[in-house]
């Protein structure tokens, strides 16, 4: 029993500090910073192997969950034309033979707004499908499962196209490169 007290105790926790990281998300998210190859690549590195892996999951999932696939795709091709408005709404600024780059308020709150309420629509729907059919598991799919992917995928692709976008930028103004 006090296990499940203790799990209980921590998932209370970590709800309790969504708002804060959310807002640190979005404090970070539009602070200037300098455009580091290293960081672009390892970022861009990063995203392209947790997308494999999220469609691969999409993949997977599409077999209980219907249009699960279809849907996580949907999300990508949204999140790659917001990564493309991303890249035109940044402030790039070179400074010192350095590139640095301000994103765009407005797009950054609207990424994480959309991410945040399709998490507590989920959370949401996810408990009242269960609480109408609790002798089957057909709640699951009624959860919108392929909606929270969705939302998941915008971001994953919004970042793929961003942090291209980013790396092209900084190749583009190193003067080595010619």
């Amino acid at each position: 029993m006090p296990l499940i007290a203790l799990a209980i105790l921590v998932v209370l926790a970590v709800i309790a500090l969504i708002p804060f990281s959310l807002i640190q998300r979005f404090r970070m998210g539009t602070a200037r910073r300098q455009a580091r190859q290293w960081v672009a690549t390892l970022n861009l590195v990063a995203i392209a192997f947790s997308l494999a892996l999220f469609l691969a999951g999409a993949l997977f999932t599409s077999q209980w969950i219907p249009d699960a696939f279809t849907y996580t795709l949907a999300g990508l091709a949204v999140g790659c034309v917001l990564g493309l408005l991303g890249l035109m709404l940044t402030r790039w600024e070179r400074v010192g033979g350095r590139v640095h780059y301000t994103p765009n308020r407005w797009l950054v709150l609207t990424v994480t707004l959309l991410v945040t309420a399709r998490v507590f629509y989920g959370f949401w729907r996810s408990w009242e499908a269960w609480r109408a059919s609790m002798e089957s598991t057909a709640w699951i799919a009624a959860s919108g499962v392929a909606g929270s992917m969705s939302a998941g995928a915008v971001v994953l692709g919004y970042y793929l196209i961003f942090w291209t976008g980013v790396r092209r930028r900084i190749r583009a103004s190193d003067p080595a490169r010619g």
